[in-house]
């Protein structure tokens, strides 16, 4: 049986979706960010509802990914409506 090479291993684990949303640097890298944050959210869940991972360790871990999310949105300046220069 052929072994399937990397980049296939990388499409499956940390799929990524196509981004819709207003074309900036920004937003695409905040896009990105929201993307990993949920795909390890999902890792932490499943390892904790299949009991290889506690619940506190797991809460602890969500946590940290949201401030690191909260972080990225606040560096990139995402969501900040800033007032027009006439």
């Amino acid at each position: 049986m052929d072994e399937p090479n990397q980049s296939d291993k990388n499409k499956f684990l940390y799929p990524h979706s196509r981004y819709y949303g207003q074309v900036k640097p920004d937003n695409l890298v905040f896009n990105a960010n929201l993307q990993e944050f949920t795909q390890k959210v999902g890792y932490i869940t499943c390892l904790q509802s299949n009991g290889k991972l506690a619940p506190e360790d797991a809460y602890n871990q969500i946590k940290a990914l949201w401030k690191q999310l909260k972080r990225s949105k606040k560096e990139l300046l995402i969501g900040n409506v800033q007032p027009e220069q006439p």
